[in-house]
C-alpha cells in the first residue's frame, strides 16, 4: 500500500463529492431565499422553497456516506460500493461524521479488494460472487468494524477537536485561519486544496463552519487579487502582464467570484514561483482575517452566493477581509514580478528571461 495510492483514492472521493456539495449547496442557498425550512412531517403543506432547503440539507448529510463510497469504488472498482456506501451510513448514524466515513472507505475498499483476490468458489456459485457472497462479506465485516471498533473513538476524537476549535482564542484563531489560507490558495484547485477541502467539510459536518468559509475566501483571493494587481499596475506605471495574461484576466475574474481559481492558471504557469509566494500571503492574510471575524457560510461551496447564507455582519467582514487578502495578494506581485511590455510576444518574453548559468557559480 503506497502513499501515492492512498492520495490517489481520497482524491477520487473528493472529484466525486465536489458536485454534489456544491449542488446541494446551492439548493440550500435557493431555498434560504425564500426562507425555505428543512420539511420534518412531509404530511403537511410546504412551499417550494422548504423543498429546495431540504433537498440542499438532505444531500449534505450524507456526505460520510458519498466520501466512503467514493474511496471504496477507487479501491475495489463496483464491488466496494455496496460495503463503502453501508459503512458511510454506519459512521453517519452513529456519529462517526465525515472523519469516520472517510476512515470507513478505506477500510471497506480494502476488505473488499482482498477477497476478491481470496475468495475462492465453485463453478456453479461464481455468478453469486459479485453479486452476493462479496457485497455482502465485505459490508458486514466493515460495518461490524465501524460499529465496534472505529466509530466510537472516532466520534470521540470528532467532539475534542470540535471542542478545541470552538475555544480557541483571537491569535490562534488568525493563525489557524492563516494556515488554512496558504494552503488552499497555493495550488490552485489542486491536490493540496482538495485535502484542506477535505478537512474544512468534515469540522463543517461537525457545525465548525469558519475553516470551509476560510478556504472559499482563499480560493477567490487569488483571481481577485490577480485582477487589483492588473488595475494598480497600471496607476503606478509597472506593467506586469502581456497583452494574452490580460486576455486572461477576463474570464479568471467571474470565475474567481464563484470560487474557480483554475482561470488564473495561464498566468500562473508563466511565472509560477512568484505567483504562488504572492497567492501564499494574500490567501494567508485573508484567511487570518476571515476566521478571526467568524465568517460562517451556511453551505460548504459556492463563492459570493455563501453571502446570502451569513449575517449582514459576517457577510461584511468577510467581503472586507477578502478585499484585505486580494489587496495583499496584487501588492506582492506588483512588488515581486518585474515589468514587461504589454504587447510583446510570450514566446519573445520567454527567450528574454535570463537564464541561470551554473557554471558561473563558484564556492570558494
Amino acid at each position: 500500500m503506497k502513499t501515492s495510492d492512498l492520495k490517489k483514492h481520497a482524491m477520487t472521493a473528493i472529484s466525486f463529492l465536489i458536485p454534489i456539495v456544491v449542488a446541494a449547496g446551492f439548493l440550500l442557498v435557493i431555498g434560504n431565499f425564500g426562507e425555505g425550512q428543512n420539511i420534518t412531517d412531509f404530511s403537511k403543506s410546504f412551499t417550494i422553497f422548504d423543498a429546495l432547503s431540504t433537498m440542499g440539507i438532505m444531500g449534505l448529510t450524507l456526505l460520510p456516506m458519498i466520501v466512503s463510497t467514493g474511496i471504496a469504488y477507487s479501491i475495489a472498482d463496483k464491488p466496494g460500493i455496496a460495503p463503502g456506501m453501508i459503512v458511510g451510513l454506519v459512521a453517519n448514524g452513529i456519529g462517526a461524521g465525515f472523519i469516520g466515513g472517510f476512515i470507513g472507505g478505506y477500510i471497506a475498499g480494502y476488505f473488499t479488494k482482498l477477497l476478491i483476490k481470496h475468495i475462492k468458489v465453485p463453478s456453479w456459485a461464481e455468478g453469486l460472487l459479485p453479486t452476493l457472497i462479496i457485497p455482502l462479506c465485505a459490508s458486514l465485516v466493515s460495518g461490524l468494524i465501524m460499529f465496534y471498533i472505529i466509530g466510537i473513538p472516532v466520534r470521540g476524537l470528532t467532539q475534542v477537536l470540535t471542542n478545541y476549535l470552538k475555544g480557541l482564542d483571537s491569535q490562534s484563531k488568525f493563525i489557524y485561519g492563516m494556515v488554512i489560507g496558504v494552503f488552499a490558495s497555493i495550488d490552485y484547485g489542486g491536490a493540496i486544496n482538495k485535502v484542506v477541502f477535505a478537512f474544512a467539510l468534515g469540522l463543517f459536518y461537525e457545525g465548525i463552519k469558519e475553516p470551509i468559509t476560510v478556504l472559499i475566501l482563499a480560493s477567490m483571493v487569488t483571481p481577485i487579487g490577480m485582477t487589483m494587481a492588473y488595475f494598480i499596475s497600471k496607476a503606478v506605471k509597472k506593467n506586469i502582464y502581456l497583452k494574452p495574461e490580460v486576455e486572461t484576466l477576463k474570464s479568471a475574474f467571474p470565475m474567481g467570484l464563484c470560487q474557480i481559481t483554475e482561470g488564473c492558471l495561464p498566468i500562473v504557469m508563466n511565472d509560477i514561483i512568484k505567483c504562488v509566494i504572492s497567492t501564499g500571503i494574500g490567501g494567508a492574510i485573508g484567511g487570518g482575517f476571515c476566521m478571526l471575524f467568524g465568517c460562517n457560510a451556511g453551505i460548504p461551496a459556492g463563492g459570493l452566493f455563501i453571502l446570502p447564507t451569513m449575517s449582514i455582519a459576517k457577510s461584511g467582514y468577510f467581503i472586507l477581509s477578502l478585499i484585505i487578502g486580494s489587496l495583499a495578494t496584487a501588492i506582492a506581485l506588483i512588488i515581486l514580478k518585474k515589468p514587461v511590455d504589454i504587447n510583446a510576444n510570450m514566446d519573445e518574453y520567454e527567450a528574454d528571461e535570463v537564464d541561470l548559468d551554473m557554471d558561473s557559480i563558484k564556492i570558494n
